[in-house]
């Protein structure tokens, strides 16, 4: 693994394995749902109410995805009508200390990545 440590090419397989988890993973509705879930179980509507622009759709397409790949769970209760609730796993809450750490970085370096987003811009036109 180490001679790979700095490469996608893991496994031997070109690293389709570890780009199709960094797809779901970096997704923006994914890290938006990863992040609300932090706060703890919630019902579908809540999520979509705590996430802006969200359709149902994609709320549900996301969740579905999250939930095949062990980072979320699906909770439902035998109520009238049912009740189904979402929470993190302890894999998915282990999602959010990387995802903290990158949008700490994505602060960190805001303004110059829109100025260099500006300078190539200006250069474009």
């Amino acid at each position: 693994m180490e001679q790979y440590e700095h490469t996608c090419m893991i496994r031997g397989d070109g690293g389709k394995a570890i780009r199709a988890i960094l797809d779901r993973i970096c997704d923006k509705w994914t890290m938006l749902i990863v992040a609300t879930l932090e706060q703890g179980r919630m019902r579908f509507s809540h999520l979509q109410q705590h996430i802006p622009g969200i359709s149902q759709r994609m709320l549900t397409l996301t969740l579905r995805n999250l939930e095949r790949d062990g980072l979320v769970s699906r909770t439902v209760y035998a109520e009238v009508p049912p009740r189904v609730e979402y929470a993190l796993t302890p894999q998915g809450e282990s999602l959010i200390p990387p995802a903290l750490a990158l949008a700490r970085w994505a602060i960190e370096h805001n303004s110059e990545i829109q100025s260099s987003r500006d300078a190539y811009d200006a250069r474009s036109k």
